[in-house]
């Protein structure tokens, strides 16, 4: 059994949802990421989601391509992210880190040497934007063996046999997509969600996690209320690019608003119970 499914079977069995902030590492700058990681879990994280800065990153909005840019001005690289992992592992064996970013640096680097230097550092899931699973059959075979869960995107638009197609491959949890767009998009319509959400749970025992749109406490909360996990990544970003030339306090702003987003999940839960 995976972290992440452990993490899932561990939140199930309290009663909980489970809260993963999306945060660029090596923004806004590389030597407070691994904090921002273990101040993200103290606040109420259980999984993390770790982007890799792509310079083309076709499935984001300009918060988190602006983001990737600062990152990339400080040199950061998938082996500089790997690096990182690595060194929260010292102090962190339990929460499940996932990867999140873009085909081409895993291809440069060769999928039998990118899982395995992925297992070496401690990642547990890997959610590759561009790749469809249709396309994917050596790197999921390189993660399978490697021990690292392939997460897959679902989209309001996906079909049903496709989703199915999905379903069969994915591991970890799957990544519902809440509205049509790019990352950090406004519009939430939370009922459309939970009936999507709802097909998926029909189709599959994988935990869905919901994402894109979610940007305060009471929409995280409602989210909750339909889905296994609330993903979080614009809204958290928005505060280090304000605060980009002030990490600490950049650091202090996103741990603020992740912990906010906890309380009201919990809240929500603790009502449910």
């Amino acid at each position: 059994m995976s972290r992440i499914e452990r993490r899932f079977q561990a939140l199930r069995a309290s009663g909980r949802k489970a809260l993963i902030p999306y945060v660029t590492a090596g923004d806004p700058h590389p030597d407070v990421t691994v904090r921002l990681m273990h101040d993200l879990v103290d606040a109420g994280a259980d999984i993390l989601e770790l982007g890799v800065p792509f310079s083309d990153p076709i499935g984001d909005g300009p918060v988190i391509q602006l983001a990737c840019e600062r990152a990339l001005k400080h040199g950061v690289g998938l082996r500089d992210v790997l690096r990182m992992v690595q060194t929260f592992r010292e102090a962190d064996q339990e929460t499940p880190v996932v990867l999140m970013g873009y085909m081409n640096p895993i291809e440069v680097m060769g999928h039998a040497a990118f899982a395995a230097a992925a297992q070496e550092a401690g990642v547990d899931g890997v959610l590759t934007v561009d790749m469809p699973p249709e396309e994917m059959d050596d790197l999921s075979q390189q993660l399978a063996d490697a021990g690292l869960d392939p997460i897959f995107l679902v989209a309001p638009t996906t079909g049903d046999a496709r989703m199915r197609l999905i379903c069969e491959h994915a591991r970890g949890f799957i990544y519902y997509v809440s509205l049509k767009g790019v990352t950090g998009s406004a519009t939430l319509d939370v009922d459309a969600v939970s009936a999507r959400v709802d097909h998926l749970h029909a189709v599959t025992g994988v935990p869905v996690g919901v994402g894109f749109g979610i940007g305060t406490p009471e929409q995280a909360a409602r989210m909750s209320r339909v889905a296994d996990a609330v993903v979080v990544g614009s809204a958290l970003v928005r505060q280090i690019e304000a605060r980009a030339e002030e990490p600490e306090a950049a650091v202090r702003a996103v741990t603020e608003m992740l912990r906010s987003m906890r309380e009201a999940m919990d809240a929500v839960q603790a009502q449910s119970a």
